[in-house]
């Protein structure tokens, strides 16, 4: 089984949970810029941020085999600080790089004014940039936050196809599949969505733009849900071409658009199967050694 997890924030993560991607099949990530957990206080925060996933995050899921991209973004519950907001004209430069493969995440939190403004600004900067978008829908009122999503979403102009909508659930796909986005899946413990919820999803609406992602963070979240996800359909007679639509053939045709994407399997590595994680890479276990191309810094404590 290969995967790609659309949506996950690596940075929150350890080297264990790479380790541990890597065995159950994932061979590349995108990490949208997200909350830290607590507010940040001004721009400078923003873009040490922004070049850490574009950076040195893509060299740390590297040694482990996975492809790292990034989406970057205003993420929405800091759009109402205007700490945060003074961030909004440093991201054309960011959205130029290599690894940069969508606009994101963005959306609603609160549904306030300050979050129209900021989302309608992330759908500019994408039509500008010709990038996906990753939209987060809302925790609270999601239904209705998801209906103003998607009004927002037709009067900007740009084509559906590049648009997902993230954190759906049995209240709010339908309204995104009418309108022809993408329609993501959060499998989070506890909430969002289970394995099982999301297999019976598929069952009523089939595989096309469905995009599925772990969303691990700082809370309590499973880097391998994909996984267990996958596994879920094959139990309920999905076939093992159908597994690799929603697990691989969808992420990569989305973030594709971009023209950026790059799932070809790392040097040391391969793309399916097992591969010597640790040798392939100069990482030996018990031992400090550190690739030659690793970044200045790159191993100090």
């Amino acid at each position: 089984m290969r995967i790609f997890d659309p949506h996950i924030h690596m940075t929150s993560r350890t080297t264990d949970d790479y380790e541990a991607m890597y065995a159950a099949g994932v061979r590349a990530v995108v990490e949208p810029a997200f909350w830290l957990g607590q507010p940040r206080t001004g721009v400078s925060s923003y873009l040490d941020y922004f070049d850490a996933i574009t950076g040195w995050e893509r060299f740390r899921a590297s040694q482990f085999g996975i492809r790292h991209h990034a989406a970057i973004a205003l993420n929405p519950k800091e759009a109402n600080d205007p700490r945060c907001r003074e961030v909004m004209p440093e991201l054309d430069r960011y959205l130029g790089r290599e690894s940069v493969v969508a606009v994101g995440e963005t959306g609603y939190d609160s549904m306030t004014p300050e979050e129209d403004e900021v989302l309608e600004a992330h759908l500019d900067l994408a039509i500008r940039h010709a990038l996906p978008v990753v939209v987060h829908t809302p925790h609270r009122d999601k239904k209705h936050g998801t209906q103003r999503t998607l009004d927002v979403i037709a009067n900007s102009g740009i084509a559906p196809e590049m648009v997902v909508l993230d954190h759906l659930n049995e209240v709010t796909v339908d309204l995104v599949a009418e309108r022809g986005c993408w329609m993501g899946f959060s499998i989070y413990p506890d909430t969002k969505m289970d394995p099982g919820r999301m297999v019976a999803i598929l069952q009523r609406l089939g595989t096309e733009r469905m995009l599925v992602n772990s969303a691990a963070d700082w809370g309590r979240s499973d880097p391998l849900l994909t996984a267990k996800t996958g596994r879920a359909m094959l139990e309920a007679g999905f076939a093992d071409a159908e597994v690799d639509t929603v697990l691989w053939g969808n992420p990569v045709a989305f973030y594709g658009q971009s023209g950026r994407l790059d799932v070809s399997p790392l040097p040391g590595f391969e793309l399916g199967g097992e591969a010597e994680l640790f040798e392939g890479n100069s990482i030996l276990r018990g031992a400090a050694a550190v690739p030659a191309e690793a970044p200045a810094g790159a191993g100090a404590n």
